[in-house]
């Protein structure tokens, strides 16, 4: 089991924060910072062996019941995408979204984002390495409660890829 690097167990282990005037922050039972920070690292244990290869996340991909998900915007979505992948923009990742798109929490999901292509940065933009949607992505998957999560691993330039692409314009 991979360690816990000490500097996330001192932020885990941190007394509370005051605001600028000093006064204790306002409390929100609908936002808990300790809970995701706990959780990120459990789904970052999860992920750590659940990176596939090109070749892996195609054959999967045929595989019945299986979900490629693409969590980027709509209109990145709609300019470019692997072909047969459903799209639910991360900012629309929410309980109700989640039960209607994917109501099977057992079921094999497959992500994907900007940070695994290049060639196309008008479709792929590049996001720097540690807000890449697939980190965000598979935790926010990982909370509410998926586990069967798989995530594209290399960096491919779409011109050499194996990977079919389809346009929703």
């Amino acid at each position: 089991m991979k360690r816990i690097a000490p500097f996330v167990l001192a932020f885990l282990a941190a007394a509370r924060l005051v605001t600028a005037a000093g006064a204790p922050p306002p409390v929100n039972p609908a936002i808990d910072m300790d809970a995701y920070l706990r959780i990120s690292v459990e789904a970052a244990r999860h992920r750590e062996g659940r990176r596939l290869t090109e070749d892996e996340f195609i054959r999967m991909s045929r595989e019945p019941g299986v979900v490629v998900l693409d969590a980027r915007s709509r209109e990145k979505y709609d300019q470019l995408h692997v072909k047969g992948a459903v799209n639910l923009s991360f900012p629309d990742i929410a309980i109700e979204s989640l039960a209607r798109l994917l109501p099977d929490r057992n079921a094999r999901i497959l992500i994907y984002c900007n940070n695994n292509f290049t060639g196309n940065e008008s479709a792929f933009a590049s996001k720097v390495a540690s807000a890449s949607l697939n980190l965000s992505t598979y935790i926010a998957l990982y909370t509410y409660g998926y586990r069967n999560i798989w995530e594209l691993g290399p960096r491919i330039e779409i011109e050499k890829s194996q990977l079919e692409f389809e346009s929703s314009r």
